[in-house]
């Protein structure tokens, strides 16, 4: 194995925008800068705005600063690239890539069943509601929340740094854990096994929030006021995590067993997909689902606008 300093590693996947490189660039710019705009937008109107200093904000609030992380650790490398001739990563910015790409992963969904477990008891526990999520409650979730998924990625980032590497083409478009360790030298089964703790884990996490919305459906058919709670803060939550939930599984799934030589195209709209639309997708359906948010965005946009005149 080279010195990790020495190391560089190539990237696949964007050979086919060779020709209109600078078309592509213009879009994925824009879309980062729209990305950015509606996280902060909601993400400052959360703060500003004490009427929605509740548990169900602060948890949206930090989902989207998790949706700006990720979508930080994926587009200014990605920028880079269309505009160069040759797609190449050091190791170390490699490792670094991985490790918040990680964090962003395992904090959404973590983040996701958070959410779930509040809307639960929201809705099928509205007496018990301030008793059971009090302030302290929120702080320690969000803690847990960020410890558990930075502690996840720092185990799977030291497994695979001890890893000697024998090939350096990574066949995706940026640095993900399990096309680094498929180029190692040496037996990779406790990464493997790791691999399928973390799947074990999540999926887990999958199964509590498939339950959580058994019981809140159930609740929401008990009355119309309980349907409307449904339909404006429980809709986006799903909608988030059937998108993300999907589409993660399939590209996990393809990264361990697909063939790198079928389905390219389908192949990078996966790795694409979880890192581009739920940071996007999150804060403009919840902007535009509930009417809390919506109202007090449009007050601070005519606020700032008369401001100016």
């Amino acid at each position: 194995m080279e010195n990790s300093s020495e190391i560089v590693f190539v990237l696949q996947g964007l050979n086919e925008t060779r020709t209109n490189k600078h078309i592509y660039f213009v879009v994925t710019l824009l879309g980062y800068l729209f990305t950015i705009f509606v996280n902060l937008t909601l993400i400052v109107t959360i703060i500003l705005e004490k009427m929605l200093h509740e548990p169900m904000f602060i948890f949206l609030c930090s989902l989207c600063i998790n949706g700006l992380v990720g979508a930080s650790s994926f587009y200014p490398k990605l920028l880079l690239d269309l505009l160069s001739d040759v797609h190449v990563i050091s190791y170390a910015a490699c490792m670094i890539q991985l490790f918040i790409g990680y964090s962003y992963v395992f904090c959404e969904f973590t983040m996701l069943t958070v959410m779930a477990y509040d809307r639960y008891v929201a809705i099928c526990k509205p007496l018990n509601y301030h008793s059971i999520i009090t302030p302290r409650t929120v702080v320690k979730l969000l803690i847990l929340t960020w410890l558990f998924s930075l502690c996840e990625s720092i185990i799977g980032l030291n497994l695979t740094l001890r890893l000697p590497l024998c090939g350096f083409h990574i066949e995706k478009l940026y640095c993900t854990n399990w096309p680094v360790v498929k180029l190692s030298c040496v037996d990779t089964t406790i990464n493997n096994i790791y691999g399928y703790i973390l799947t074990f884990s999540h999926v887990s996490q999958a199964v509590l929030i498939l339950i959580s919305y058994v019981n809140i459906i159930k609740a929401s058919i008990r009355s119309p006021a309980d349907r409307n709670k449904f339909m404006q803060t429980c809709l986006p939550h799903l909608i988030s995590l059937t998108n993300f939930t999907i589409t993660l599984v399939f590209d996990v799934m393809y990264d361990r067993y697909g063939s790198s030589s079928r389905l390219q195209n389908f192949r990078t709209f996966l790795a694409l997909e979880y890192l581009i639309v739920p940071p996007l997708l999150n804060p403009l359906i919840y902007g535009l689902k509930m009417n809390q948010i919506r109202r007090r965005i449009f007050r601070i946009f005519r606020f700032r606008v008369s401001a100016l005149k």
